[in-house]
């Protein structure tokens, strides 16, 4: 059964925010899977590294907000985060199906369903590093369908020096001069917390050949406002 809150978003392109993480928990297959079988056009997730080099899908550094034992990704193996079981939305163990997914695993939903990948970079990462995440993404033949994002402009910069023409968000929580001139610079489109998008945001940006995404709605006021406002993207919890 459908239990999203359903809006009329125009032509503004809706993206599950870590998969449908009002319904199941964030950032797992059972969370992706739920927006494949909607009508999103995009699903976010965060990638970090393991310590054995392994890209997979959470948000948090800490494994302890959605898996009560406390494992920091970057300094622990795949196989042990792996072997975690991650809690249900009632904040309890029960389910084995929940795990933390690969990049990969992720990836291949997307492709299976006709997603686009919103992958948001977590952590810093070395041009060698996403040379690698590149190239796993290239063998499953979806580069084109994914967008890349990041709090971390460094991040964006050493991806644009490997993929000079690949989708690219910066995300922010503010809007100013200075952030539309950042965009123009380095050809990069709009990721912005909701509240700071404001109708001239939006214009502003697109004048400019920029696209603005806007995060993370779960409000149908707030949603309708902006799509009234032609935002491009909405990336939300819960509303489809």
């Amino acid at each position: 059964m459908n239990n999203t809150i359903a809006i009329n978003h125009g032509k503004t392109r809706m993206i599950a925010h870590r998969g449908v993480s009002g319904l199941e928990r964030e950032n797992t297959c059972s969370a992706f899977v739920a927006a494949c079988n909607r009508s999103y056009y995009g699903i976010e997730t965060d990638v970090h590294r393991t310590l054995d080099g392994e890209f997979v899908c959470i948000h948090d550094s800490e494994t302890g907000r959605v898996g009560v034992d406390q494992l920091t990704v970057e300094k622990t193996t795949f196989d042990t985060l792996r072997s975690l079981v991650l809690t249900d939305m009632d904040g309890k163990r029960g389910r084995t199906d929940l795990r933390i997914p690969t990049m990969v695993e992720y990836v291949r939903l997307c492709k299976r369903y006709g997603k686009t990948g919103i992958l948001e970079l977590k952590g810093s990462y070395t041009v060698q590093d996403l040379a690698e995440m590149v190239s796993l993404i290239r063998r499953e033949e979806y580069l084109d369908g994914i967008t890349f994002i990041a709090f971390d402009l460094s991040n964006l910069l050493n991806l644009r020096s490997l993929l000079p023409k690949q989708p690219c968000q910066f995300l922010t929580t503010g809007f100013s001069d200075e952030t539309l001139k950042i965009l123009t610079e380095y050809r990069l489109d709009l990721d912005a917390e909701y509240r700071a998008v404001t109708r001239e945001c939006i214009d502003k940006c697109h004048e400019n050949g920029i696209q603005v995404n806007a995060w993370t709605v779960d409000s149908v006021p707030a949603a309708d406002r902006l799509v009234s406002w032609n935002v491009d993207y909405i990336t939300s919890n819960i509303l489809e």
